[in-house]
């Protein structure tokens, strides 16, 4: 069922503290050489001084994740023509003669040899650097506000990835894909993505998206409030987002509510306290037995902006704000939805495309710092032109990014590269989102594709 879907309005607007610069030079702050050297340092990690170094193999994955191609060979060049200045601490030979090779397979190579938990850090590192700007979610909430959500990517089936990834079966038997499941954490305001954390969807080891949001709660800003549909409001989420000090505001099902043996009219706003029942303390045997949450239970009859019949909504929250305010909160969940979409389709993690699981889960993390700088861009854009960084496209702001990145690469510090630079935000800030004066006045409908090859078939075994 759908969500109220929010209406931007002037409260929203961002005052990120990021300058322009700071925002076009995240990533090399970010993947700064005394980071590395730190990192190194920690993780006992062996650096070598050759073409394709770790921060300079991160940059260009986060480059092909963009890139309209997206194809290993489309990011070489990036490689051949000019790396962006500050990646490079010691130009190699071929960097300083330009006569590094066209080929992949050094690319490639150092992309499997990198290690998993410098992504993760790096990664980490880009999302703290943002989210320490981003305002709070509305005036008066005084914190910020992280979507959840789950979905699903598909991968190429290698052996590896089916025995991590089991495909999924019916009653017509196996399917073709490795399934990864993952959960995510955006940030209300500017959309910034937290490192998701993800696992397989079947088999021994399949983990459900409550178990996934435990371990990213671990991971939030202190003084995060957490919010999440239906699917998220049982008593081992909350619980996990109250012993973590996070206030929550959470959608509850008819059945849930109805468990507290209350009425429950429309227009209700009361205390309640929130017990585990027999099917939570069977799942989760180390609740303790004096487990309880104290909270407020909001019911309202809302009518979705799909058009579709008007329904009871039951929440759950810690909050003390209004209960109207309570409610247009929730009512700006949907915004995770499109999040999703952008990172699926616009990002293209859709379909990782890689063979092993340690390179799909690098795949994973790379395609999430690439939204958040392409967030970032917007955020800077919105705020030069005192818009709600909602209100740009994502796939816009993407396709300028792409046409003006490489220009600005081969620019030296100074007036013409800031000059250039506030050219592209005024173009940033003309990607707006159409917003309809009406509802359309046609169903919502596609074309059903022909089949002109027949589907595929798994051999049976014998």
């Amino acid at each position: 069922m759908r969500d109220m879907k929010p209406t931007p309005t002037a409260d929203s607007t961002v005052h990120s503290p990021q300058t322009v610069q700071a925002v076009l030079t995240l990533y090399q702050q970010a993947a700064s050489p005394e980071f590395f050297d730190q990192l190194g340092a920690e993780l006992k990690l062996h650096f070598h001084h050759g073409v394709y170094t770790f921060v300079v193999v991160i940059w260009l994955m986060i480059v092909q994740r963009l890139h309209p191609k997206g194809t290993l060979l489309a990011v070489v060049q990036e490689a051949v023509r000019q790396l962006p200045p500050g990646l490079v601490r010691r130009p190699s030979k071929r960097l300083r003669e330009g006569s590094l090779s066209c080929h992949t397979g050094g690319y490639n190579q150092a992309r499997q040899k990198l290690p998993q938990e410098v992504v993760e850090r790096v990664s980490d590192r880009i999302f703290e650097q943002l989210v320490a700007g981003a305002p709070e979610a509305r005036p008066g909430l005084g914190r910020r506000l992280f979507l959840l959500d789950g979905s699903t990517l598909l991968m190429p089936n290698t052996p590896q990835l089916a025995a991590a990834y089991p495909p999924t079966s019916n009653q017509h038997g196996l399917s073709h894909w490795p399934v990864m499941r993952v959960l995510v954490a955006h940030e209300l305001t500017a959309g910034l993505a937290m490192r998701p954390e993800w696992g397989p969807v079947n088999g021994p080891r399949a983990v459900s998206e409550q178990q996934l949001v435990e371990q990213a709660i671990q991971r939030l800003p202190d003084g995060s409030v957490v919010m999440g549909d239906a699917n998220f409001g049982v008593f081992s989420v909350a619980w996990a987002a109250q012993r973590h000090h996070y206030p929550m505001l959470l959608r509850l099902t008819p059945a849930r509510a109805t468990a507290f043996r209350i009425p429950l009219p429309e227009g209700t706003d009361c205390r309640v306290d929130w017990k585990p029942s027999r099917w939570d303390r069977k799942a989760h045997p180390e609740l303790p037995l004096e487990a309880c949450l104290r909270g407020r239970l909001i019911v309202r009859r809302v009518r979705p902006s799909d058009g579709s019949g008007s329904f009871l909504l039951y929440l759950f929250t810690t909050l003390t704000l209004p209960a109207s305010q309570i409610l247009e909160l929730y009512g700006q969940r949907w915004n995770i939805e499109t999040d999703l979409r952008s990172l699926k389709q616009t990002v293209g993690l859709y379909m990782l495309d890689c063979k092993s699981p340690a390179m799909a889960a690098k795949e994973l993390m790379v395609g999430v710092s690439a939204y958040n700088l392409v967030r970032a861009v917007m955020q800077a854009a919105a705020r030069s032109a005192n818009l709600p960084p909602r209100s740009l496209s994502f796939s816009g702001t993407q396709d300028v990014l792409n046409a003006w990145l490489p220009y600005l690469a081969t620019l030296p510090e100074g007036p013409l590269f800031q000059a250039e630079l506030q050219r592209m935000l005024r173009a940033v800030a003309q990607c707006r989102i159409y917003k309809r004066g009406k509802a359309a006045s046609y169903p919502r409908a596609s074309w059903g594709r022909p089949r002109v090859f027949p589907s595929h078939k798994r051999p049976e075994k014998t």
